[in-house]
């Protein structure tokens, strides 16, 4: 077991090094890395063997780990390496074979400069209650600028911070806050018990890793409306599909309430895309939606397909529709023109804005 133990190693070390993402061992293929959002095989490396991925995995899980992924197929976990590298891990079966993902989180806790996100997201940190939602596919940097917001408070603001997180990823530094950091299947059952459990723990701000489910959402809302500040993500494309998500999560005669509740508590929304620079790494695309009576009153009355157009006529209050973001990107030549063609929401309207 020793020479998988190393294998395994050397492989997360040459991750970080070579700045990867995500690292990927999948049987019959080469241990591949992902950099700057592309697959890159190592075919300096022997292709996986059924063993090879089994016996990686086994090396870096504990017993617990290893009975989830026996009884439920899948096992979600961090990982330390070397007490230098964090790892997010996801062990699955496939095909009755063992592989697995890892993605890697900085130890480093960069800020909204340092990420290339507009510097207006601080004043989200701001006010003492409301949800604020980061969305987007996975992958598309939603924890990592979570984490810049979240470490600024940290450094600007005396608050008792809790985080429930599946499983944790950045690890916080306490300066002028408490930060506590609750890893959901370790520290709690599940997100619902951790989050409800928040209205007993004096909490100003909280981290919610994700809103999954109907309960994790509706207390959420229910914590944004009681004075805590909630921080949250979905896979949502953009503002109008996240409200739709939320609401359509309700049974049908609860839902003109939920629009109620979210007119009321909703403070932004962000959706961001990572995509590739011309000079090489990424380069964060955003929309950013701030509440205001307008975009209120279209949420209370079921209106959502019209916020885009209140995106598009209020950029002189903070904010930003994704077209707009890219063709920035592009008049800028830090992305090309097909990759941002290739995110526009609005053809038309992305053409238009680049004669701009």
């Amino acid at each position: 077991m020793a020479h998988i133990e190393q294998r395994i190693k050397n492989l997360l070390r040459l991750a970080a090094q070579q700045g990867a993402s995500d690292l990927h061992l999948t049987v019959a293929r080469y241990p591949t890395f992902r950099i700057d959002g592309k697959l890159v095989p190592l075919t300096e490396e022997n292709i996986l063997t059924p063993a090879d991925t089994r016996e990686m995995c086994d090396v870096i899980m504990n017993e617990e780990k290893k009975k989830i992924l026996m009884d439920e197929g899948q096992v979600d976990f961090s990982y330390n390496f070397e007490d230098k590298i964090r790892f997010r891990v996801n062990a699955f079966f496939q095909q009755g074979y063992v592989s697995a993902a890892f993605r890697l989180i900085s130890n480093n806790i960069k800020t909204l400069e340092e990420l290339n996100m507009p510097e207006t997201l601080y004043e989200f940190i701001n006010p003492s209650q409301g949800l604020v939602l980061f969305v987007g596919p996975t992958g598309q940097g939603k924890s990592t600028t979570l984490a810049a917001l979240i470490n600024q408070i940290n450094h600007t603001q005396e608050k008792h911070i809790i985080t429930i997180e599946d499983p944790i990823e950045y690890i916080y530094q306490q300066d002028r806050c408490i930060i506590e950091q609750r890893e959901v299947y370790q520290d709690s059952k599940d997100f619902p018990l951790a989050l409800r459990a928040i209205f007993r723990e004096d909490a100003n701000v909280i981290l919610l890793g994700e809103m999954r489910d109907l309960e994790t959402i509706s207390t959420a809302l229910t914590a944004a409306e009681t004075g805590h500040l909630i921080f949250a993500t979905l896979h949502t494309n953009d503002s109008a599909q996240t409200i739709d998500r939320i609401v359509d999560a309700f049974p049908a005669h609860q839902q003109n309430q939920v629009r109620s509740q979210l007119a009321s508590v909703l403070l932004a929304v962000v959706s961001q895309r990572l995509l590739p620079r011309m000079d090489g790494g990424r380069m964060p695309a955003v929309e950013i939606m701030i509440k205001n009576h307008a975009i209120e009153n279209l949420i209370r009355e079921n209106k959502p397909y019209q916020i885009d157009n209140v995106i598009e006529t209020s950029l002189d209050q903070g904010m930003m529709t994704m077209d707009k973001s890219l063709s920035e990107l592009v008049k800028q030549g830090i992305i090309s023109l097909e990759t941002a063609k290739a995110h526009a929401k609005d053809g038309k309207n992305f053409e238009t804005l680049l004669r701009f």
